[in-house]
């Protein structure tokens, strides 16, 4: 039995040859969004002895509380997630960009909605605590609205079109790739990119967790660069990032080329990045979303990036 039991042990334990350095493994959180699909391509850039795991999330919440508990060790979610987190004190920290645009608000093609003021006393799907969430709120406001104008339906980003083609909604507020896709399928059409607010079209954030933020700056400014190289990849390579897309998520290939033109995958925190954060940090605060301001000396984190930029 003791030799069965060795047998068995050994059998289970991954070889390595002596003098060889064990794979370090990085849990890397993204969401079923082609903005998110950078990650994808990370295993081109990854330094020899590590490896990428890519886990999908369903929202942007749900990333980033994989983040917060350590489940993952990096997460790209949208800033309005890392904001709720950052807000409540939780210790999440960004330390990258992800990606701008990436948004629209679509309506069926057959409606007569033009215009957000056509939006009054429509169902509209949003997804509660997120980055799009926080732009339509503006844009109503902005057009003497407010979400008290239209019905609000809780509708997760990949269910936003089937929700639009089924009659369910009117609208949605959506995150690429559900706008190419209703667009290509002939269901929808753009009523607007929602852009002209101050908060520009900050998106995407790349974080971790602020004990790995402070504590593994070597990983950190690794996973930096690594965000570098494959965002300046697939943006440079726009078939590539369909394929990949397409590969990743199961869209259709016409409704991810209409997508694509839409995305702007990043990753340097830049001055102007920053200061969209702190004006999208207010917008949040002013609508209540939030009861307080985050430590934005804790919760953005751009030493690796400035760093990664001076050897880019």
């Amino acid at each position: 039995m003791r030799r069965r039991s060795l047998l068995a042990a050994t059998l289970a334990t991954p070889f390595v040859a002596r003098g060889a350095r064990a794979e370090t493994v990085v849990k890397m959180g993204v969401l079923k969004l082609i903005h998110s699909i950078t990650p994808y391509f990370y295993d081109r850039f990854t330094p020899a002895g590590y490896r990428i795991e890519i886990l999908p999330f369903e929202s942007p919440t749900e990333c980033k509380n994989a983040v917060v508990t350590k489940s993952i060790d990096f997460g790209t979610f949208g800033i309005a997630a890392g904001i709720l987190g950052a807000a409540a004190r939780e210790p999440v920290c960004v330390i990258g960009s992800a990606c701008n645009k990436g948004m629209a608000v679509v309506a069926a093609k057959s409606s007569e909605i033009m215009s957000l003021k056509d939006l009054k006393g429509r169902r509209v799907a949003i997804w509660p605590g997120s980055t799009q969430e926080v732009f339509i709120l503006e844009r109503l406001r902005m057009e003497g609205m407010s979400i008290k104008d239209v019905t609000p339906v809780r509708v997760s980003f990949s269910e936003m079109h089937a929700a639009l083609a089924r009659g369910d909604v009117d609208a949605y507020v959506g995150a690429e790739p559900a706008p190419g896709v209703s667009i290509s399928t002939g269901i929808g059409k753009i009523v607007e990119y929602p852009y002209s607010t101050p908060m520009g079209s900050l998106n995407m954030v790349l974080a971790t967790h602020r004990e790995t933020a402070t504590g593994n700056p070597g990983l950190c400014r690794m996973m930096v660069d690594i965000q570098r190289q494959a965002s300046a990849y697939a943006m440079g390579n726009p078939a590539a990032m369909v394929d990949m897309t397409v590969a990743k998520l199961g869209q259709k290939r016409d409704a991810i080329a209409v997508s694509v033109p839409n995305v702007e995958l990043n990753w340097r925190m830049t001055p102007e990045m920053i200061a969209e954060t702190k004006t999208y940090a207010q917008q949040m605060l002013e609508l209540k979303q939030i009861r307080a301001l985050p430590d934005f000396t804790t919760f953005l984190d751009a030493r690796y990036s400035d760093e990664v930029a001076k050897t880019a």
